[in-house]
């Protein structure tokens, strides 16, 4: 039995069902999860080993190198990337592409594994690697904690609590609190009063640590009891460590520690990291979700929690959003939502005005059910609505219809032969459904790439393929199923009758085609030159790899000089955060100094800590004055900040992040990879459209170096370590144990009064104790002098060679203009032997994601070719397909010229896929010719015939498309994919309804018939 007439036999059980498919519909959307973008694997741990004391090249060779040697010899990583500072190892570990959010658990293990087996092997001094595999955790409701006239103890109290609370919300997997200061208890002690009792340091240092050390004290049984026994004296209050008794001296006499130094409790100088909302001092909340969850559902319990306890929270003290990605969510799927619902409804009123209202409803209930239906897998497949999912859906509405539209068409065409409903249902379905199906899996194919590729990019739009291969196989299904009965029920007998294909539109059309035919030759060699044309035009299409997002936000970085105090830094930023709010489009500013702030976004990637770097996330209070406010913050950067690298950028959609342009040198000798550098940045600066020229080893920073005198302190007994120890004491400190306060650890750090801490001239007052004969010497004399000195304070290497990178922004514009301006330049840079050069930045980003993507395109393209073959069972058919494909050039040129839309990723998928629509009309026109061949008429005569049959079907297919695409316009992100779509098909439909029966003609070499030809 046929579909059809099953179909039609059944048609209130398929109605039925039909009805239940669209509840079920309805019901999945409401459960589908909600995300403003999709995720994507960060597949990036981080392994952070501290050295205290060493220099950036000691932590280099001693460290960097051991730790990488052991990564790289892990067989699933990709790249090792470090960064050697003054007493830290910073190592990331990219891992390849094929590991996504199930297998990549098992690869932290093994790095952490093995990062364990080679901790043995590095010095003495540094401390255990600690492995960081929670790098790409994602905040998505980030609030700033403020309360004028609190203290940051306060402060930090509060938002304990308040994690606490949170952390029993649905769906949330863990609060982050950062901005906190570091609290300690501070033993302050005069050097020259130590040398004075002859007490060595070390004496009050190991004092501290064996007076508050947890340490076993014993069992032991009572009767029939085994009980522990507990000894007191631990410090528990500030006071009772100045009750410390210290013995020791030239007389051995016995100091109570409070009798020698001042003790008090406060903020460990200078601080790491400040953040501040609206000028005020502020604790970061950031609230992550739990694998698989709700974003929107983890947020409204955040919000309800937070409400709930408000009353509890201190008089003063407020929570301000940075950035609440459920409300964003929520605000971009309905914005996604409302796009596809006029999508919709511009296809049906398209259908309903050229094919009249009947078809038009029938087609539309056809549309409406797919789109229901596809909720449904999208539920199962675990598929949530976002940016992506639902933009495939919109990007799908006309190949939806298509199916649909042909066996309408061939319905009405039958009726016109005199057929009977069912009949005319049964002989279009029977007719046209293997075809239409191999044309649907070939649209299908068109986006296969996309799922085979398995890097950031094709993780991030791989909900695209999913979505649009499952509304096309129900397209399909639906089309030979449910559009036989709906026609069978609405259409009448008499809409078959009159002659539809003989108006004066179709016969002009049918002249002009068998003109072209007649004279192929010329108009195959014109449409050659038109698309070598389009090839150069193409050149001349600005590119890019992903757009900015739409935001309404925006970033401001600075970087002071490399060295300079976190104060300063501050103090800075401050001036910027007042001139930018003084704007009334300004909603609020956070600022970040010392480091970035929580991942609050995928695409975010925070700045390692840096006492010389702000930045400030601003918040307008409307989109639209984004660029100009972005533009006027920028000028007044320009002229004001000379002294600082500085950066104000938007935030970008989709993987990639950094510089735009970057120009990478890896070799042995630092001062070469310098020099290779400043070239290519004396390149990028002379271009006037350059900003933002920097390197990313930054610029050398200035040392105090202390010369050993190493004879004399031989003769004195002191050894390096020990006028290291007095050097550090003398400015920053000694960690001498830890405090116990509630549940909290509190460092006990010893130090001089802060009159013997202020200034290098302290330097010559510094006494030095030797361990060896037990007395303090002057510095002077086991130190010869002193003086400034200058060092590279990061080290960077990739893949385990030093490399430097050259980077630079565009001013205006996409960077491909930039970067084609100084790319020939910069390459012909000499390098010397031993020395490589590469493109970073957006280049390589773009350059890795289309590699990857058209790696896989061969292999669809095959598939498809071979499905092409099985359809029509010959070469020449395939090859007429194939040779039509060029010829949407033409339009997408066009289209991107005209529009200004760069040629990028999206681009890029918007054209693979324009290919796929392509094949299925060129498909159905060439199955319609051998149909009509079949059936008895000359060659000639069922060309012209089946391309006036299919312009209908073929037009609305590729109209309804295009008008569908018009609310992505709109979207940045999907802009340039739209226009290339809708230019491409434009043309192409146009094209194609010339090209391939002209190619068939030619192929098949079929010869013009006069009298046709004269047809007026």
């Amino acid at each position: 039995m046929y579909i059809s007439s099953f179909s039609v036999k059944n048609k209130t059980s398929i109605l039925i069902l039909s009805l239940f498919i669209a509840l079920g519909g309805y019901l999945s959307y409401q459960k589908l999860g909600r995300l403003e973008d999709p995720e994507f694997t960060i597949k990036t741990a981080v392994v952070i080993t501290r050295y205290p004391g060493a220099t950036p090249y000691e932590v280099e060779n001693e460290v960097t190198e051991k730790v990488e040697t052991a990564i790289q010899q892990l067989k699933q990583i990709d790249k090792v990337r470090s960064i050697s500072l003054s007493g830290m190892s910073i190592i990331y570990a990219d891992f390849k592409d094929k590991y996504n959010k199930d297998t990549i658990p098992q690869v932290w293990d093994d790095l952490r594994k093995k990062i364990s087996d080679m901790q043995s092997t590095l010095p003495p001094g540094s401390k255990p690697p600690i492995v960081n595999d929670d790098f790409a955790d994602v905040y998505g409701v980030f609030y700033a904690l403020t309360g004028d006239g609190y203290s940051y103890e306060e402060l930090s109290d509060y938002a304990d609590k308040l994690r606490k609370e949170l952390l029993l919300c649905q769906d949330v997997a863990k609060v982050d609190i950062s901005g906190e200061q570091i609290e300690a208890i501070f033993v302050e002690i005069s050097r020259s009063r130590l040398a004075q009792l002859g007490i060595p340091p070390q004496l009050i240092f190991n004092s501290l640590n064996q007076q508050n050390i947890v340490s076993q004290s014993g069992m032991v049984r009572v009767s029939d009891e085994y009980l522990n026994i507990r000894t007191s004296g631990a410090f528990t209050d500030a006071d009772d460590i100045g009750d410390l008794l210290i013995q020791g001296g030239a007389l051995n006499k016995l100091f109570y520690l409070k009798d020698i130094a001042t003790i008090r409790k406060g903020y460990v100088e200078p601080a790491q990291s400040y953040i501040r909302y609206n000028g005020e001092k502020a604790l970061g909340i950031g609230v992550s979700t739990v694998p698989g969850g709700n974003v929107v559902v983890m947020g409204e319990a955040v919000k309800k929690r937070i409400e709930e306890i408000k009353s509890e929270m201190p008089l003063g003290m407020e929570l301000n959003v940075i950035s609440l990605q459920s409300d964003t969510v929520q605000k971009a799927v309905d914005g996604f939502v409302l796009n596809l619902f006029e999508a919709v409804a511009i296809v049906i009123v398209l259908l309903m005005i050229f094919m009249g209202w009947r078809e038009g409803v029938l087609i539309g209930i056809v549309l409406l059910l797919t789109i229901l239906a596809t909720f449904i897998f999208m539920r199962v497949m675990n598929v949530s609505l976002q940016r992506i999912s639902l933009g495939a859906l919109i990007i799908a509405l006309g190949m939806l219809v298509d199916n649909a539209i042909v066996v309408a068409e061939g319905i009405v065409i039958n009726l016109e032969k005199g057929l009977s409903k069912i009949d005319a249902a049964g002989k279009t379905v029977r007719d046209t459904k293997w075809p239409l199906l191999g044309a649907t899996i070939i649209a299908i194919l068109a986006f296969a790439a996309i799922s085979l590729s398995n890097d950031a990019s094709g993780e991030f739009l791989g909900s695209l393929f999913k979505v649009i291969a499952v509304s096309l196989l129900l397209s399909w299904v639906f089309a030979v199923t449910v559009t036989p009965v709906l026609c069978v029920m609405l259409l009448s007998e008499s809409d078959g009758e009159g002659e539809v294909h003989n108006n004066l539109f179709f016969r002009i059309y049918r002249f002009l085609l068998a003109l072209c035919i007649r004279f192929r030759i010329l108009f195959i060699l014109s449409l050659i030159g038109v698309l070598f044309v389009s090839f150069y035009g193409f050149t001349k299409v600005e590119k890019s790899f992903f757009p900015d997002s739409s935001r309404e936000q925006f970033l401001v970085d600075v970087w002071m000089p490399k060295g300079t105090h976190i104060d300063v830094t501050s103090a800075r930023l401050a001036e910027i955060e007042k001139f930018i709010k003084s704007d009334e489009r300004v909603k609020a500013t956070t600022s970040f100094i010392g480091k970035g702030a929580t991942r609050f976004i995928l695409t975010y990637s925070p700045e390692d800590l840096d006492s010389s770097y702000g930045q400030i996330l601003v918040t307008a209070k409307d989109y639209s004055s984004l660029d100009s406010l972005v533009s006027k913050v920028k000028t007044h950067m320009d002229a004001t900040y000379t002294d600082m690298e500085k950066k104000v950028s938007i935030f970008r959609l989709g993987p990639g992040s950094g510089s735009k342009i970057e120009a990478r040198f890896s070799g042995p000798d630092i001062k070469m990879l310098r020099d290779l550098a400043d070239k290519a940045k004396s390149i990028m600066s002379a271009n006037p459209n350059s900003k933002m020229v920097k390197d990313n080893w930054r610029e050398k920073t200035k040392i105090i170096l202390a010369k050993q005198a190493v004879a004399s302190a031989k003769n004195a007994g002191i050894s390096r370590a020990e006028i290291n120890a007095a050097l550090a004491m003398t400015y920053n400190g000694v960690v001498s144990g830890v405090f116990r306060e509630n549940d909290d650890l509190l460092p006990i750090i010893v130090r001089p009064p802060a009159e013997e801490r202020i200034g290098v001239k302290q330097l010559n007052n510094i006494q030095v104790f030797s361990s060896v004969t037990g007395k303090f010497v002057p510095i002077e004399q086991v130190v010869s002098e002193t003086a400034v000195g200058w060092e590279d304070p990061i080290v960077r290497r990739r893949n385990r060679k030093r490399t430097i990178t050259a980077q630079c922004d565009p001013k205006v514009g996409n960077a491909s203009v930039l970067f084609g301006e100084i790319r020939k330049e910069i390459e012909a840079i000499q390098l010397p032997p031993g020395y490589e050069f590469e493109w970073g930045g957006e280049f390589e980003n773009s350059q890795r994601a289309q590699r990857k993507l058209m790696a896989n395109v061969p292999l669809a393209f095959a598939a498809m070719f071979i499905i092409s073959v099985f359809l029509f069972n010959t070469l020449r058919h395939p090859l007429i397909i194939f040779m039509g494909l060029p010829m949407a050039v033409i339009g997408v040129t066009i289209g991107l010229l005209g529009s200004g839309q760069p040629y990028g990723f999206m681009a890029l998928l918007g054209f693979l896929s324009l290919s796929g629509m392509l094949i299925k009309n060129e498909i159905v026109l060439l199955d319609q010719i051998e149909l009509e061949i079949s059936e008895g008429k000359k060659p000639y005569k069922a060309i012209l015939d089946s391309a006036v049959s299919r312009v209908r079907p073929v037009s609305m297919a590729a109209f309804t498309t295009v008008f569908g695409m018009i609310p992505l316009i709109w979207d940045p992100f999907f802009a340039a994919m739209a226009v290339t779509i809708m230019s491409g098909l434009t043309f192409a439909t146009v094209l194609t309804l010339v090209v391939v029966p002209v190619l068939y003609a030619a192929f098949f070499r079929v010869k013009a018939e006069k009298e046709i030809v004269n047809e007026k």
